[in-house]
């Protein structure tokens, strides 16, 4: 059996549908380290050794993936992120 390939509205980049999503949180100049500590702990419940880890990979690599999962969920999280002043993006996995 065939599919049609999904396009995405916005890229129009083909989406595979069964693949997951990661939403990637990039470097900024402005929120402190201690902040995005914070903000991976709060939305996400990491430990603050893991945040402080990712707060260091965006930091040093210009960003990271902080959360891998079904598209929808992976949206609200980056909304979540751009709520909290975070620079996100989601890209396919």
């Amino acid at each position: 059996m065939t599919t049609t390939p999904r396009f995405d509205e916005i890229t129009g980049v083909e989406v595979d549908l069964d693949r997951p999503w990661n939403v990637v949180v990039w470097n900024d100049p402005v929120n402190l380290m201690a902040y995005v500590v914070y903000v991976f702990r709060k939305l996400f419940g990491f430990p603050k050794e893991k945040a402080t880890r990712l707060m260091l990979q965006v930091h040093n690599e210009g960003r990271a993936i902080v959360a891998t999962g079904p598209r929808e969920k992976m949206e609200m999280d980056c909304f979540r992120l751009h709520r909290h002043g975070l620079w996100a993006t989601m890209e396919q996995s």
